[in-house]
């Protein structure tokens, strides 16, 4: 099919909308990255998400609603504490997971019984919504295992000729996807994906923050993906992706017995002066490294880069989404020096 690049006009919006009700699929932004939207009770849709993307059925999808409220309407329970969340962090890049109803889809879930439930804060994605009258079910929108899409051209690249139609609102705020969160009581969550929204915020309003075991390293064999970037690699360009542990002198070291033309390192800012080798940098702190990881990963797959050698982020607030999605990027090995 021809993919029609629409802009974020109130037209374009509407058509856009218009498409989504008629089954289509349509690339959409986000204020985390661009989704892959279809209408979530649609199981047509649905699967035509799946195709587009390459994306096994397991792998379950995130349905964004306009307002907290509308939850209600596709869910069994909703706990006490997911109402306190939702008045500090809705709309904003924060999923949480719920026992589902009977209206969505198991193709949606995943064929699991729950479903992960945002309210987004972009404000195209918001207008889709409403406009459509419909929930939508948004992955990101690339193909899947590579580079999450944090512009209109990255969408371009993968999806054209796949789906309907792209609307084109700007680089992504945040640049990683959502942080996702299940409630393992009345107090306690549990971080699936970690995202903008940290453990640090969330202890704010719950006595307790788990940091499920998943986000660093593989699922056992068999074991199912309660959320959306669990199960399998994701976010790796076409380079191999090696993350790499330790000060900037180590790694400077090793870099230098590494070396070839065809080797790029992905380092800090403040790295790039003292470092003598192909390289790209991607900030210096948590956030900016998260805004332009994805960018920086596809723009090293259009020069060439063989393998890339990623300088580790922190672990701490947004810096642990990075480094999740390296440490899944580089299939969950990482050299330490």
């Amino acid at each position: 099919m021809e993919t029609i690049l629409f802009g974020d006009s109130a037209a374009d919006i509407s058509s856009a909308a218009e498409l989504i009700k008629k089954g289509e699929v349509v690339g959409i932004p986000t204020e985390t990255v661009y989704g892959l939207g279809a209408d979530a009770l649609n199981e047509k849709a649905v699967r035509a998400v799946f195709a587009a993307k390459g994306r096994p059925a397991d792998n379950p999808l995130i349905v964004h609603i306009a307002d907290f409220s509308q939850a209600k309407n596709y869910t069994s329970y909703i706990p006490a504490l997911a109402y306190k969340l939702a008045e500090k962090f809705c709309p904003g890049p924060l999923t949480m997971v719920l026992p589902k109803n009977e209206t969505i889809p198991m193709v949606t879930s995943g064929g699991l019984d729950t479903v992960g439930i945002r309210v987004p804060s972009h404000r195209i994605m918001h207008n889709i919504i409403v406009e459509s009258g419909c929930p939508i079910a948004a992955p990101s929108a690339n193909i899947s295992g590579l580079p999450s899409p944090t512009c209109a051209a990255h969408v371009m690249d993968d999806m054209s000729g796949r789906i309907a139609a792209v609307l084109d609102g700007g680089a992504s705020e945040f640049g990683v996807e959502s942080t996702v969160i299940s409630f393992d009581s009345e107090d306690t969550v549990r971080i699936l994906r970690p995202g903008a929204v940290t453990r640090e915020m969330l202890l704010e309003i719950c006595n307790e923050v788990i940091i499920d075991p998943s986000i660093l390293k593989e699922l056992a064999e068999g074991e199912k993906a309660a959320s959306p970037g669990m199960k399998y690699i994701h976010y790796s360009p076409k380079a191999d992706v090696k993350m790499v542990e330790g000060d900037f002198l180590n790694f400077r070291e090793y870099i230098s017995v590494v070396n070839s033309t065809s080797v790029y390192s992905l380092i800090y800012d403040d790295d790039k002066d003292n470092f003598p080798y192909n390289c790209m940098t991607y900030g210096n702190t948590s956030s900016e490294q998260a805004h332009q990881l994805f960018q920086c990963l596809r723009e090293l797959d259009e020069i060439g880069a063989e393998t890339v050698y990623v300088r580790a982020p922190l672990k701490d607030g947004v810096g642990l989404a990075v480094y999740n999605r390296l440490i899944r990027a580089a299939g969950f090995e990482v050299i330490r020096v």
